[in-house]
């Protein structure tokens, strides 16, 4: 018999999530930036009837409005060996219903292969694009270098020497990346949340948040955000200003990063997504081949799941609610 137990402890989750495989998503400091904007977190672990910890999953939680009271959300996870999988599953689903209520729990695996158990559904809403580009930091740096598009090198070696790049170690030299950040978002024409996001996923993540700059004549001109765990990188955000773009910072900045995590020990380093538009193009000159994880697999836990799904206007304005929260989860 197992059975799911909530965790309460910060350090204690966070060694059991490194030790164990898990992404930095599913760390203690992520869940708890959630929690400052708008969503809230549930860490819980499984455990046997031996009382031996089997599984993890961290849950979010968002709420949603009247009847459907609460959307369950897991990214990249849960951590958990194939043989316990759907015990964990099941016992997530009951838990959520007896305590939340919510109208649907959704994961997104940080896994390329997933056998789902009965009464799961793939969905095509998504929160992370299951399309990315992941590296296998476990290659030597001149096979990941001969796997890249040929103009990739170029710049590489290009840029490599026309800029100086830093890990970026104070809030001071943080605003200044979000300033470019600003800056880019207004020219790719996409939204940000406000500056206290930033701010608190640069704390709350601590040594699990790395920030990379490029700086020219003293000033940054790009900037490289990641997410790490023990054995992962991810791409949050990242940005340049106009000098970073005649200087093609952009490609001795991600080269610094990649080499960087592979002289910490990680084993991927994931680019975070790829969607349609030029960073993506950008993305794709770095792999010959890219990755399709899993995706979103969906379990609905409310006779309101049906309406929602439905055509009704009711349906529609909560569809354009929950848009709004894929839009701005990682903006």
């Amino acid at each position: 018999m197992m059975t799911l137990k909530q965790c309460t402890n910060s350090s204690d989750w966070d060694d059991h999530v490194l030790e164990h495989g898990g992404h930095p998503l599913q760390l203690w400091g992520w869940g708890e930036v959630k929690s400052a904007h708008g969503w809230s977190a549930c860490r819980l672990y499984l455990y046997n009837d031996e009382q031996i910890i089997t599984g993890a999953v961290q849950v979010l939680f968002r709420k949603l409005p009247w009847p459907l009271k609460s959307m369950a959300y897991v990214p990249r996870g849960p951590i958990v060996e194939m043989g316990d999988r759907a015990e964990l599953l099941q016992s997530l689903t009951d838990y959520i219903k007896q305590r939340y209520s919510s109208v649907v729990l959704m994961i997104e695996p940080d896994d390329i292969e997933y056998d789902i158990t009965h009464g799961w559904e793939k969905s095509d809403n998504h929160i992370l694009p299951a399309r990315t580009i992941i590296l296998d930091l476990t290659k030597p740096e001149d096979d990941l270098l001969s796997d890249m598009a040929k103009k990739t090198r170029q710049y590489i070696r290009k840029s490599a020497g026309e800029a100086v790049i830093k890990q970026v170690s104070d809030r001071t030299e943080l605003n200044k990346c979000l300033d470019m950040y600003h800056a880019t978002a207004e020219r790719a024409k996409f939204d940000l949340h406000g500056d206290q996001y930033y701010h608190d996923v640069f704390d709350k993540l601590g040594d699990n948040c790395q920030v990379f700059a490029a700086y020219s004549d003293g000033q940054p001109v790009a900037f490289l955000w990641l997410a790490i765990s023990a054995d992962t990188a991810f791409e949050l955000y990242g940005g340049m200003n106009e000098v970073g773009q005649q200087l093609r910072s952009n490609y001795a900045l991600k080269w610094h990063a990649i080499r960087k995590c592979q002289e910490w020990g990680l084993t991927r380093y994931d680019f975070g997504g790829l969607i349609e538009g030029g960073v993506s193009t950008f993305k794709l000159g770095w792999a010959s081949q890219e990755t399709e994880l899993v995706g979103t697999f969906v379990r609905p836990l409310s006779p309101f799941y049906t309406v929602w799904n439905s055509g009704l206007p009711l349906a529609k304005t909560i569809v354009r609610r929950i848009k709004s929260i894929f839009k701005f989860f990682l903006s």
